[in-house]
């Protein structure tokens, strides 16, 4: 298991950039642009699932391989062999489960940049240590040479488990795959921010109220607040690009509903607060929407 002294030397290793670049330059090239792409990207990175994909998939084959080292420990330590299949099974289990999370982690991952870039590329290099551990285990078990495939599926669980620590700092440390949007709490009255007048058709408006920052939009006469750092990686909304009922957030491209703040399109995958507007006296009054 690693270190928190280990994981920032990781963290600082430059070498790791080209590398990083390189891959993440064919994973992008891989899931944007076409509407297949972006319907693609979508699924992977968990839009239709309310949050990210990825954690979710990770429990397979940590779950799956946990399983085969419980049974390979019973049987080094009884010298019976009857849960050996079982413990097969595991490993293979493991594997798929493993190219499923994989790629969805790819998928999450082409979006970062710096020091969280260099520590997923990190993540993925113990992982695909791993995975390939595993995948000697299996072949040496398939030829009957069940210690040699123990000792290699130990030494695959031991990457596993330093790459998890790694993920584990993605996402509670450098906040990878967690809500964005400011968790702020709008006023329960309507209050003035700003003059109706003030607002031009088709553009974003950047408003503070108290220590609540959220951004106004008007687009055919109807007036929109909706938070305004993205709930993806915190871009700045009110810098993005507005259509058909949508903001699109310049750093990513994730899309949200202005009536609403649903996402319409990824990565985001958590919806972006939205607030109650009212015009009054010819002043844009905002609250809390009420549930």
């Amino acid at each position: 298991m690693l270190t928190r002294e280990q994981s920032r030397l990781i963290e600082r290793q430059e070498w790791l950039e080209p590398t990083s670049e390189t891959v993440q330059k064919a994973v992008s090239s891989a899931l944007t642009g076409s509407p297949l792409k972006r319907r693609l990207d979508n699924f992977l990175n968990g839009v239709w699932l309310g949050h990210p994909l990825h954690p979710l998939l990770t429990d397979i084959p940590i779950g799956a391989w946990t399983v085969a080292l419980g049974l390979d420990a019973y049987e080094a330590g009884t010298g019976h062999a009857q849960f050996a299949p079982g413990a097969d099974a595991a490993v293979v289990m493991g594997l798929v489960g493993g190219f499923a999370s994989a790629i969805s982690g790819l998928a999450q991952w082409q979006y970062t940049d710096a020091q969280p870039r260099r520590t997923g590329m990190a993540h993925a290099l113990l992982n695909v240590t791993g995975v390939t551990l595993y995948i000697t285990s299996a072949a040496l078990r398939t030829r009957g040479k069940r210690s040699l495939g123990q000792g290699a599926a130990l030494l695959g669980y031991g990457c596993v488990m330093a790459a998890g620590y790694l993920g584990g700092d993605l996402a509670y440390n450098l906040r990878i795959g967690v809500n964005h949007a400011p968790g702020q709490t709008p006023p329960d009255r309507f209050t003035a921010v700003m003059p109706v007048h003030a607002l031009a058709e088709g553009t974003a408006h950047a408003v503070d109220v108290g220590d609540l920052r959220m951004m106004l939009v008007r687009q055919q006469g109807q007036i929109y607040a909706l938070a305004r750092e993205c709930a993806h990686l915190g871009g700045p909304l009110e810098e993005g690009t507005l259509a058909d009922g949508c903001v699109t957030c310049p750093w990513h491209g994730s899309r949200f509903a202005l009536d609403d703040g649903r996402v319409v399109d990824g990565p985001a995958t958590f919806p972006q607060p939205h607030f109650e507007i009212r015009v009054r006296e010819g002043q844009i009054e905002v609250r809390m929407t009420p549930q």
